[in-house]
């Protein structure tokens, strides 16, 4: 089902769904993390809400397959929920699961918020380490400049800047985490891997504006499930949008 799902619009999808089934009776993770040895464990689908092909339930015979493929017309669920809104067709209609992407999506943001004033260093250092794993040179193109004018020159909503605003809470603690740890090399290593995935996602996979700060928030997040660890994400998002080593100047 993926292979026909552009990366772009499943970046989008898993990240703005927070990694968790869309259904309200469940919204359950859909990555388990890795054990030892083992790689992470995916058990989320990226299901149609018009059918793929004309078998499927609601299947739309005007629809391209382009739009059949594209972000509008994807929720993410788990593999039961995935059968059960086929089977349930009736009831779960291309009207009610809209409203439940919608719906699940506005959570997934709103419990984000909530958590920011609760993120620790215990937090940012799970988060951190993520980061810290890539490596990249960072170019002199991304410059100072008041963040004000950044969120008007990357064309971002005023949802994205309300997120923005949310993360500002605790950027002074995400400097004083980089100040304070051991390793004076910390925070270049932090910027190196966070510009790792400003990159692949602006210049291979194409993503710019709220699409591309949402796909950075959830690789940021190192896609966790867990809500103060999306907060500790957002947070380091943020102190780099400010110190302006993403986004364009």
């Amino acid at each position: 089902m993926s292979g026909n799902i552009p990366q772009k619009d499943q970046k989008i999808l898993w990240g703005r769904s927070g990694n968790r089934c869309a259904l309200p009776e469940c919204q359950k993770p859909l990555v388990i993390e890795k054990k030892e040895k083992d790689k992470e464990s995916v058990i989320g689908v990226m299901a149609h809400i018009k059918g793929e092909n004309p078998k499927a339930a609601r299947y739309d015979t005007n629809m391209t397959d382009k739009e059949r493929n594209c972000y509008d017309n994807l929720i993410l669920v788990c593999s039961d929920h995935h059968k059960m809104i086929d089977d349930q067709f009736n009831t779960y209609t291309v009207e009610k699961l809209h409203q439940i992407k919608k719906q699940h999506e506005l959570w997934i943001k709103n419990s984000t918020e909530k958590e920011m004033v609760n993120v620790t260093f215990a937090e940012l250092d799970v988060i951190t380490k993520y980061l810290n794993s890539g490596q990249v040179t960072v170019d002199d193109s991304l410059t100072v400049i008041p963040p004000k004018d950044k969120i008007k020159k990357n064309s971002l909503s005023s949802e994205t800047e309300r997120l923005i605003t949310i993360g500002l809470l605790q950027v002074r603690q995400v400097g004083d985490f980089i100040d304070k740890f051991p390793d004076v090399e910390f925070g270049e290593r932090l910027k190196q891997g966070f510009v790792v995935g400003y990159e692949r996602l602006k210049n291979q996979e194409h993503l710019k504006g709220d699409e591309l700060f949402e796909s950075l928030l959830n690789f940021a997040s190192a896609g966790r499930t867990e809500f103060k660890e999306r907060a500790a994400g957002l947070a380091v998002l943020t102190y780099l949008f400010e110190k302006c080593e993403v986004f364009e100047k």
